[in-house]
């Protein structure tokens, strides 16, 4: 890489491809962006191409001149991102790892291999197909599409046989299908890591997520009670990940917990929603990491010198005055416009121990519209 102003195209311009131009102008580097809405939030950062995700000539267009061509999302489709490598483009991460984490089955196969403990899965292509599984794997389970789906779509529970038919009537047209059994977990985890060109690897700490209805709505970071060898458990699970794909940039495992155990979820082939509290909570941010990655540049620690809460606006913002008032938190609006279920937002709350911390978790919420976080 020379000494030039180096251009960074990144694919999506949602509100991640927005936090990595955030961190991407400081440090010199051009953005440039594709979505495929106008005004979408990478457009306050750096310039943005209006174009499907998936056209040639968009993509050429972004990618046009930029030293390294990266994506903020995992729905970005695999088979143009080759081309665009074939024609001279540098990637990262690599599109075999974003092509496999676009496949629950391919994904949950590949963690298998790599000797990641899983829940039993089996792959349904047909009503016939289910019952089998079913058979197999046993109730409780969750059926889900295996391509898609994203914040609690695309799956639906069966709670005993008796639940198979309308399952299956629910999503079938949504292509072929995966079973996975039901897991009790005790809690969620995500392990956020980043790997440098030239090989390095950085963990940040384990984080404890809250779901409702499928959508993230808070993240406790470094996870409580996580001692040396969850955490290295860890660890080793999300190397795994990144050496097999010689990969290059962040990736998230979600995990979960069951007993001492840690069973894979799914991966995230980019910076991911459980690690925006690294932009305040930790040494360097999963965004600033990323580009660092991206561009052959050396990494920065990932170390959390105290414990941070991250809470998700959905579906609408508080009034920041409010916010902002509050010591050690963080407001950060997405310039998207409010609507029921959309992540639109996120406070970050920050403090120097777990106690302090309540406190102004405690004190945000109260000036949180009601439902959000």
């Amino acid at each position: 890489m020379s000494d030039a102003q180096p251009t960074l195209a990144i694919l999506g311009g949602g509100q991640l491809g927005r936090m990595l131009g955030l961190s991407a102008v400081p440090l010199g580097v051009k953005v440039r962006s594709l979505d495929p809405v106008d005004g979408a939030p990478a457009s306050a950062i750096g310039d943005l191409v209006v174009g499907p995700l998936d056209d040639p000539d968009a993509l050429r267009t972004t990618t046009a001149g930029a030293d390294v061509v990266t994506f903020e999302w995992e729905g970005v489709p695999a088979a143009p991102l080759r081309a665009l490598v074939a024609e001279g483009a540098v990637l990262r991460p690599p599109a075999d790892a974003l092509e496999v984490s676009q496949d629950r089955v391919d994904e949950k196969t590949t963690f298998r291999a790599l000797g990641i403990p899983v829940a039993d899965f089996a792959p349904v292509g047909d009503a016939a197909g289910l019952e089998d599984a079913l058979q197999r794997i046993g109730a409780p389970a969750i059926l889900k599409t295996r391509r898609g789906g994203y914040d609690g779509k695309g799956q639906a529970t069966i709670a005993s046989p008796a639940d198979a038919p309308g399952a299956w009537d629910e999503l079938r047209a949504g292509g072929p299908l995966i079973l996975e059994r039901r897991v009790a977990f005790s809690r969620e985890l995500s392990i956020i890591a980043v790997r440098g060109t030239d090989g390095e690897i950085r963990t940040w700490p384990l984080v404890e997520n809250e779901h409702r209805d499928g959508i993230l709505r808070t993240s406790h970071a470094p996870a409580p009670d996580v001692d040396a060898a969850l955490q290295a458990r860890a660890d080793g699970h999300v190397r795994a990940v990144l050496e097999h794909f010689d990969y290059v940039g962040v990736l998230t495992l979600e995990l979960f917990q069951v007993g001492d155990d840690l069973l894979a979820n799914e991966m995230a082939p980019r910076v991911h929603n459980s690690g925006h509290w690294t932009i305040e909570g930790a040494r360097t941010s999963q965004f600033e990491n990323h580009v660092r990655a991206v561009l052959g540049w050396p990494l920065g620690p990932t170390d959390a010198p105290g414990p941070s809460v991250m809470i998700n606006c959905i579906g609408a913002l508080p009034e920041p005055a409010a916010v902002l008032a509050i010591p050690g938190a963080h407001l950060h609006r997405y310039g998207k416009a409010p609507r029921p279920g959309r992540k639109v937002g996120h406070v970050t709350i920050t403090a120097d121990g777990r106690a302090e911390l309540d406190r102004r978790v405690r004190a945000v919420r109260a000036v949180l519209p009601a439902d959000v976080g």
